[in-house]
């Protein structure tokens, strides 16, 4: 019997909402795990009472899983990731992330899955969510739970694959899978990885970008190059430099599909960081590198999209 977290318990979920709404999301948390990973000794993966994983997965609840609240009961479970030290170091010895999530965090993750669907999802239909290793974990769960799992699959509003690349041979290795093509298909998957002009000036290798890799553009909703003015935005999730706390703001987030790279370009201004974070986003994400605001530049534009799908996949039932 696999060693997972006891998804029984509601304190191994990050959220666990009251029912209000007549469709869930189940959200899967980025790598929180982050410079504790570098410290000399330390562990592969996050346990449950690692405090930077803990705390970085309350605070990218805020800043990510939000978006979905306002249609959806959000459920967000803890689960033991990789530390990126060592997802990285996986990378740059197989080419992908594999060897770092195909044990733990996909045990623990299809464990909270099991859960879900057998005890806390009674039937509703359902998004499934994440960013950056999560979207990297939800891409495996397409693959492979739901590959197991149809009857559930049937109930997808909508996969957000954000921050992690979706790959055309993947689409046509797993053909019931299905990608977006526009703003409100349902049963689809909706994948972006946004980064400046500097990544594309110096062709910046990433580790959430891949070959053959596809975004659709969270402004305008295209998969081709057409280009989506800020004018578009509906609102970025920015900090008020006076309080410290989010608002809803004008961040100049612009985007346009780069079809050679299969990512989301924008000239929205990078969010300023540490010296040390700055240094080892730039190492995994490149030099001009928006990883860590995928979801929070186009906020607003992410919460009208999923009530747009919930609608066609409801008007789909009748």
């Amino acid at each position: 019997m696999k060693n997972t977290i006891d998804y029984s318990q509601k304190e191994n979920w990050c959220e666990f909402p009251e029912i209000t709404k007549d469709v869930d999301t189940f959200y899967i948390f980025a790598t929180e795990y982050i410079m504790g990973s570098f410290a000399e000794g330390a562990p592969d993966y996050g346990s449950l009472d690692n405090k930077e994983m803990i705390d970085g997965m309350h605070v990218e609840y805020l800043g990510h899983a939000t978006a979905y609240g306002d249609s959806t009961n959000v459920f967000a479970p803890y689960y033991r990731q990789s530390g990126l030290k060592y997802a990285g170091e996986v990378y740059a010895r197989d080419g992908n992330l594999n060897a770092a999530l195909l044990g733990m965090p996909y045990d623990d993750i299809t464990a909270a899955l099991d859960y879900f669907f057998e005890h806390y999802n009674e039937g509703r239909p359902f998004i499934i969510a994440g960013h950056s290793q999560g979207s990297a974990l939800l891409k495996e769960v397409l693959m492979r739970y739901f590959k197991e799992h149809l009857d559930y699959y049937k109930r997808m509003v909508a996969a957000y694959v954000i921050g992690f690349a979706v790959t055309k041979e993947e689409l046509e290795t797993y053909k019931y899978l299905k990608f977006a093509t526009g703003e409100s298909d349902a049963g689809v998957i909706v994948s972006w990885n946004t980064e400046g002009q500097g990544n594309v000036e110096a062709d910046a290798k990433t580790v959430v970008l891949m070959p053959g890799g596809i975004s659709i553009n969270p402004l305008n909703w295209k998969l081709d190059e057409t280009y989506a003015p800020a004018s578009m935005n509906l609102g970025s999730l920015i900090v008020n430099e006076q309080t410290g706390e989010p608002e809803i703001g004008d961040a100049g987030a612009d985007a346009q599909v780069n079809l050679a790279r299969g990512s989301i370009v924008t000239n929205a201004k990078a969010v300023p960081m540490p010296e040390d974070a700055a240094k080892v986003a730039a190492a995994y994400f490149g030099p001009d590198g928006r990883h860590g605001e995928d979801y929070t530049l186009f906020y607003n534009n992410i919460k009208d999209n999923v009530a747009k799908r919930i609608a066609t996949y409801k008007a789909n039932m009748i």
